[in-house]
């Protein structure tokens, strides 16, 4: 069994100003909930792509790059692709090297110090 966070990153509204939270800040936080989780021993966590003002990430790729260099064991996956949306071969080219790698023996990971 393994135990995970997804998030798909939708901002939430201030409840003193009614206004929706800086997506940067959004970002960030997500990146700070990956890290812990890591830090947790939680098994991926996974971050979902949309496309509206209501989300902060629009292609997770981006910080799940920023998550991977930050963490040490946990397993990074999309939990929302829109496939029809998507050039299904750029999609395959922004994820494959993180799927990939392992079953070659590579790490994306630096060496520890």
């Amino acid at each position: 069994m393994e135990l995970g966070i997804i998030s798909l990153s939708d901002l939430q509204t201030d409840p003193a100003t009614g206004k929706l939270h800086d997506p940067g800040r959004r970002t960030r936080e997500i990146v700070s909930y990956a890290i812990a989780a890591d830090q947790a021993g939680l098994d991926v966590f996974g971050l979902g792509e949309h496309h509206s003002w209501d989300f902060a990430v629009a292609n997770p790729a981006v910080p799940l790059a920023a998550i991977a260099q930050a963490t040490s064991r946990i397993r990074l996956a999309s939990a929302v692709s829109v496939l029809s949306t998507a050039d299904p071969v750029r999609l395959h080219q922004d994820f494959a090297p993180s799927w990939i790698a392992p079953f070659m023996g590579l790490s994306l990971r630096p060496p520890p110090c």
